[in-house]
């Protein structure tokens, strides 16, 4: 093979992983489109994890009382908003 023939082959391999590398994927067209209901669902579980995690850490002692009992009235009352609402679209 001669220099040239060897240029012009890492040239189209560069080429070629550059196109596989940065080629847009279409999975984002395949995605679901989330309804409300459904992201609702999703933050109450975050915000069980969160109160389990809270919980657990002023076990620890992580946590001073005071903070723990203001943590813990923001996330009941943050919950309790979203189970209302949830109620409120699951009857709908």
């Amino acid at each position: 093979m001669t220099e040239t023939q060897g240029l012009i082959a890492g040239m189209l391999m560069l080429f070629g992983l550059v196109v596989y590398t940065f080629w847009p994927e279409n999975s984002f067209a395949n995605q679901h489109e989330k309804t409300r209901l459904e992201f609702l669902l999703e933050r109450k579980d975050q915000l069980y994890e969160n109160l389990r995690d809270l919980n657990f850490e002023y076990r620890a002692g992580k946590y001073p009382e005071d903070d723990f009992h203001a943590q813990r009235a923001q996330l009941e009352a943050e919950t309790a908003q979203l189970l209302a609402e949830i109620e409120h679209l699951q009857q709908a």
